[in-house]
């Protein structure tokens, strides 16, 4: 049975499209996927990203665990600042990519995929339990105790500021803060300046009992400047343009952060190191063998997950990972792995959509990049 989020019945009201989605029952869009994906990169968008899990790392080596699990450097942020990494298998494949926030040096939120909450947290307490016997750090699955929306686009930073205050306009990329929700009896919420679109905007957290308030109160404030629900389908392909991997399609357990150009979440030189670090050390010694590109189709065709990516020889040389119609750059893109040395920039490939193989260039990521 799909879980729903507290969102559910708001949706239901605004006659969104429902689909399951890594266990849950979500909206898949509201009006169109284009005019949803338009709205995010012209004005603002927000979404329901309920259905993502929160995991607690608290104690005196929350972030000592932290470090451990995560290939970017905890330690080294200061606390209200967040950071995007991936969590590896001793194998070096990526068991999630997440963002880690710092709370505190005693407390540290994991915010990690829906599809993967158990997995994680069976994880997070698997390397905690081997590595940090004792009550110096504690591990708690709390996704039940969050709801969180996401308010991306050009224009949202200006709704944020006028609904949560000025100390949100000082928020740098990637760091948060706690502040009052903006309706009457409300707890603190943590509003954090990150995002999933490649677009300027915010992710809020609050009490599931909050979310209703919070949803309505934001399109109540923000409709008048442009702002509307949006579902997975345009936040995939905004993610996409803005060349974000999601996880299950562009990385798993068998993929390495070296091969899908994650290289720069890595930190070789932490002091106690982190899980799967002598494997990518390994792969770096080596040399990778394949790498995750961009590539523009030049004929007409849409390339899915899986279509297979072959040079204009005819030789198969690797399958597309991720790919669509691109609604605000109007071309068809695609991420795939391919062979080296295939990845070239502007290197000619072809695709196979529909037994016709088309031709395609790798060109760089992201597509797009906001000015």
């Amino acid at each position: 049975m799909t879980k729903r989020t507290p969102l559910y019945a708001k949706h239901i009201e605004l006659g969104a499209t429902m689909m399951p989605f890594g266990g849950w029952d979500m909206p898949l869009r509201y009006s169109s996927e284009r005019a949803e994906h338009m709205a995010v990169r012209t004005a603002m968008g927000l979404f329901d990203v309920s259905h993502m899990g929160e995991i607690m790392l608290e104690g005196a080596d929350a972030c000592a665990l932290a470090d451990r699990l995560v290939t970017n450097d905890v330690q080294q942020c200061r606390a209200g600042q967040a950071l995007y990494a991936c969590m590896l298998n001793e194998q070096g494949g990526i068991v999630d990519d997440l963002v880690a926030y710092k709370i505190s040096p005693d407390s540290v939120m994991l915010c990690v995929n829906a599809s993967n909450i158990d997995k994680d947290y069976a994880w997070v307490c698997r390397v905690a339990d081997a590595e940090f016997r004792g009550e110096a750090v504690r591990v708690a699955n709390m996704s039940d105790r969050y709801a969180q929306v996401a308010l991306q686009g050009p224009r949202a930073p200006a709704l944020a500021e006028r609904l949560f205050g000025s100390p949100i306009a000082a928020l740098g990329r990637y760091y948060f803060t706690t502040c009052a929700l903006p309706f009457a009896g409300s707890p603190a919420g943590i509003v954090a300046r990150t995002g999933y679109t490649g677009e300027d905007g915010f992710e809020i957290f609050c009490a599931p009992e909050n979310a209703v308030a919070l949803w309505d109160l934001l399109l109540k404030e923000g409709s008048a400047d442009g702002l509307v629900p949006c579902g997975l389908s345009a936040r995939d392909t905004l993610r996409l343009e803005a060349g974000m991997c999601l996880y299950g399609n562009d990385i798993d357990d068998t993929t390495s952060p070296l091969e899908a150009g994650l290289g720069w979440t890595i930190r070789f030189d932490k002091p106690h190191g982190f899980v799967g670090m002598e494997a990518l050390q390994k792969q770096k010694a080596e040399g990778i063998k394949r790498k995750l590109v961009g590539l523009e189709l030049l004929e007409r065709g849409i390339a899915r997950h899986g279509y297979a990516v072959t040079a204009p020889s005819g030789e198969p040389i690797g399958a597309v990972s991720s790919g669509t119609f691109a609604p605000y750059l109007e071309k068809p893109i695609a991420m795939a792995y391919v062979d080296l040395p295939h990845n070239q920039i502007g290197s000619e490939v072809r695709v196979t959509v529909r037994d016709r193989p088309l031709a395609a260039r790798v060109v760089k990521l992201p597509f797009y990049k906001r000015k």
